[in-house]
């Protein structure tokens, strides 16, 4: 049985401790603000992502966007991590090192942000493509996002966390896709990661209950091949084993009354690659 926790307003002191926070109105603004910066930095780096760029100067702009948003990269320093944001290519699944790498003609590539502002995490991530992607590239993308738009229809009260995974699951595996199950969504908030985890594949009808007032992120890893991932020896990135293209897409949600409100669309319509 999960245990929820209702978090007074401005309380400072939350503990990741295995409860879900049930939320109010003045941190559902926390969240509003801090998911418009995710957001309106993903947008801003869109023009720089094409082939003969670096994924440092990307996250160079990264940290400078976080920065002159009144905000903190939460990823900097973050268990050791040294850098401002995730970028991970073609085959990298999730957590990507931003290094001197140069981004190659077709290249497919998810960025990662997590600004944090006034104490909340905005965490949210998009697919771009670096020049012209194969068309097996593109349709992985475009179904990963589907997977993403599918899983927040379920995130609903009365619901459980399951439907959000087995909604996720069913679809990909439809397209004949792997669904990563070693990483998946998580609670958020004060804290950059909590209850409840949010797997991106299962069974409807399990799982914590739906509840308002939950905050947490969905953020499907899809691959075109299977779904097994190892990791490197830097600790960090996560490859898929059968070396086949992965895509994945995230945004913050907050369960309402009636439904959930997504913190992190994108101010100018960029929800998908190409971007304008």
């Amino acid at each position: 049985m999960s245990e929820y926790q209702i978090v007074e307003p401005g309380s400072e002191t939350v503990l990741r401790d295995g409860t879900i926070k049930l939320h109010g109105p003045e941190a559902f603004e926390g969240m509003r603000k801090a998911g418009r910066l995710a957001a309106a930095i993903l947008d801003e780096v869109a023009s720089m992502v094409e082939p003969g760029v670096t994924t440092a100067e990307i996250d160079d702009k990264v940290r400078e966007l976080t920065l002159d948003g009144g905000a903190v990269p939460a990823t900097l320093g973050y268990r050791g991590y040294a850098h401002s944001c995730c970028i991970s290519i073609n085959h990298v699944v999730c957590h990507g090192i931003p290094s001197e790498k140069t981004l190659k003609e077709g290249d497919i590539l998810n960025i990662d942000v997590t600004p944090l502002l006034d104490g909340w995490h905005g965490d949210s991530s998009r697919m771009y493509f670096a020049g012209e992607p194969s068309l097996k590239a593109r349709k992985l993308v475009e179904v990963t996002y589907e997977c993403l738009m599918i899983g927040i229809e379920q995130a609903k009260p009365g619901n459980r966390v399951g439907d959000i995974g087995a909604a996720i699951q069913a679809h990909a595996e439809a397209h004949r896709y792997g669904v990563v199950r070693e990483f998946c969504g998580h609670g958020l908030g004060r804290l950059f990661h909590d209850a409840p985890e949010v797997v991106h594949a299962g069974r409807a009808g399990t799982g914590p209950m739906l509840k308002p007032g939950m905050f947490m992120t969905i953020e499907p890893m899809i691959n075109l091949g299977k779904p097994p991932v190892k990791l490197l020896n830097d600790g960090w990135t996560a490859v898929t084993r059968d070396k086949s293209l992965s895509a994945q897409f995230e945004h913050s949600i907050g369960i309402t009354e009636d439904g959930c409100e997504i913190f992190t669309l994108s101010p100018a319509g960029q929800h998908k690659p190409p971007y304008a």
